[in-house]
């Protein structure tokens, strides 16, 4: 705690701690099922180093990898505003699918959702309630009243703390889907499906079709989103052949 890296890694922590408490709290019905995460984590090994093997082929753009960056970094942070829009509609999709004896049940689960989209709306708007009159108010050059201090200081923590945490809240947010995995152990998977390929319609009409080949064109546009529907098939398929789980049971 003495030197600055043990202050930075007590701030990371604290924020760590706090999202994981808010975010990642998936329920007793989660399927712990060690197969599909490994296959998880070498889809995302393989997808980054095909990514890059791509982008060193055909990309000749120079500034290729701070496009590569940026665009991960957009996706990262647009994905829980892209789940709150289409989450709903899948859910009650998934709800109305379900027998009609269970839909109380499930409906009676969207409280941990529910309760996580509100603590993120909750983040964005402290955040933006904090920064943005900071910016539009607090001016150096002036003899500043005690207001300002106080918008400084309060400025200074989110920049320290609540933008930390709101990293990890929109990646938690996004890997669980909001703790939808407490409504039902079979929701993550079908909202990751959903996300991915919102995405990659957004990414066909922003940019278009990548540089390369028509067979690099297609690998490298609807690799990512087949590969992780595959994968999330897979996973669906064990938890209704291993545990049991079904959409309608």
């Amino acid at each position: 705690m003495g030197s600055p890296f043990g202050l930075v890694g007590a701030i990371l922590r604290s924020a760590h701690r706090v999202a994981t408490r808010l975010f990642a709290q998936e329920g007793d019905g989660r399927i712990e099922d060690r197969t599909v995460d490994r296959v998880q984590l070498a889809r995302t090994v393989l997808g980054a180093a095909a990514t890059i093997a791509l982008i060193l082929a055909y990309n000749v753009e120079p500034n290729r990898w701070e496009d590569a960056a940026y665009g991960g970094a957009a996706q990262l942070i647009v994905a829980p505003f892209v789940l709150i829009i289409a989450a709903p509609l899948v859910i009650i999709g998934f709800i109305y699918y379900a027998p009609p004896h269970l839909r109380p049940h499930l409906r009676s689960r969207l409280r941990a959702p529910l309760k996580a989209v509100g603590w993120y709306v909750l983040t964005l708007v402290v955040i933006g309630g904090i920064l943005v009159p900071t910016a539009l108010t607090v001016n150096a050059d002036d003899g500043k009243s005690w207001w300002e201090y106080v918008l400084a200081v309060a400025s200074l923590i989110v920049i320290v703390w609540g933008l930390p945490f709101f990293f990890m809240a929109s990646l938690y947010s996004a890997r669980s889907a909001f703790n939808s995995a407490q409504v039902h152990p079979m929701l993550p998977p079908v909202l990751t499906m959903t996300l991915v390929w919102v995405f990659a319609a957004f990414s066909l009409i922003g940019d278009g079709m990548p540089a390369g080949p028509p067979v690099v064109q297609f690998c490298s546009a609807l690799g990512g989103p087949l590969s992780l529907t595959a994968v999330s098939l897979w996973e669906l398929r064990r938890m209704r052949t291993r545990f049991g789980v079904t959409l309608r049971a």
